[in-house]
């Protein structure tokens, strides 16, 4: 083979290398890139359209938990709501056997839209009593949600025992009132 003929091979063969290179960066790796980003966002899309389907053919049931929910708040006077969660917690304290020590109650002033009673309650009893007790304010009807427990014991034998206790009531305060 001539030398020219090597170099003019030489020469496209090394035209041919930056036209590819340049192909794969200017051209391949965008479009792939393009691919795989609107492969994500139609399975994104296809998750949302499949939940907002779930959601539709939910709807009623939705519908009637929300609306038992709002039925079953504390009222938006502060004084009424409190006596409310109080006298729950005494029926519910009857009920089960604890013997309350103490409540505590603190509203706080979340958003516009709901604000919140946090009651610190201090109970003692035994294990299947507190249980109980823990269990009818979990399932009772009004808004309430058991934040945080705390349990110690007073005797070696676990008999006697204390909740400390953090339940939060819920309060929908409709815009401008």
């Amino acid at each position: 083979m001539k030398i020219e003929n090597r170099q003019q091979i030489l020469i496209v063969l090394t035209i041919a290398a930056v036209a590819l290179l340049a192909a794969d960066k200017l051209v391949f790796t965008p479009l792939t890139r393009a691919w795989t980003g609107r492969s994500k966002e139609i399975a994104r899309l296809r998750t949302q359209v499949s939940d907002g389907a779930s959601l539709m053919k939910r709807e009623q049931a939705i519908r009637t938990q929300w609306d038992e929910m709002r039925t079953n708040m504390l009222p938006n006077n502060q004084s009424l709501g409190q006596e409310q969660v109080l006298k729950a917690l005494v029926s519910w304290s009857q009920e089960s056997g604890v013997s309350i020590n103490g409540t505590t109650p603190q509203w706080k002033n979340d958003t516009d839209e709901y604000k919140t009673l946090i009651c610190r309650v201090d109970a003692s009893g035994s294990l299947w009593t507190l249980s109980r007790f823990l269990y009818d304010i979990e399932k009772g009807p009004m808004a309430l949600k058991v934040e945080s427990v705390d349990l110690s014991s007073h005797d070696n034998q676990g008999q006697q025992l204390t909740l400390g206790l953090q339940v939060n009531g819920l309060v929908l305060t409709p815009k401008g009132k």
